[in-house]
């Protein structure tokens, strides 16, 4: 995990849903700040806001954010090539994740960006003062 306040670069390799894991090729897991997307098999957990796009839907919308699919593991994580995200740890997102605010170099805040499309919603519990 890395501290709260650390600036990090993360080259996305695989994704399980919208808001994450990011598996990064540099060794962190990354949950994205400040969103809730619907877990992949379509659920929302009870605590959380709970967006009308499918697990499915926020999963490939956020692929698409991060690069080019490239397959799928034998897990089923969906595997993808894309530019070296920017990002800024919040700390401990649970799970041995690192939750953090990212920039792409194509599509800017990613956490912005699956509100925006409606895959993901806004999680005021996690979003504090963050600006898109």
């Amino acid at each position: 995990m890395i501290q709260a306040g650390e600036r990090f670069t993360c080259t996305p390799s695989r994704v399980w849903d919208g808001d994450g894991p990011v598996w990064c090729e540099e060794g962190p897991r990354l949950r994205l700040s400040g969103i809730a997307a619907r877990e992949i098999d379509g659920g929302c957990r009870s605590n959380q806001p709970c967006p009308e796009a499918s697990g499915v839907e926020a999963r490939d919308a956020l692929v698409a954010l991060l690069g080019d699919r490239t397959g799928e593991s034998r897990y089923g994580h969906v595997t993808v090539q894309g530019p070296v995200l920017r990002c800024l740890s919040t700390g401990d997102a649970v799970g041995d994740r690192t939750g953090a605010w990212c920039d792409s170099p194509d599509h800017g805040d990613l956490s912005c960006a699956m509100v925006k499309g409606g895959w993901a919603l806004r999680w005021d519990r996690y979003w504090g003062d963050h600006r898109c």
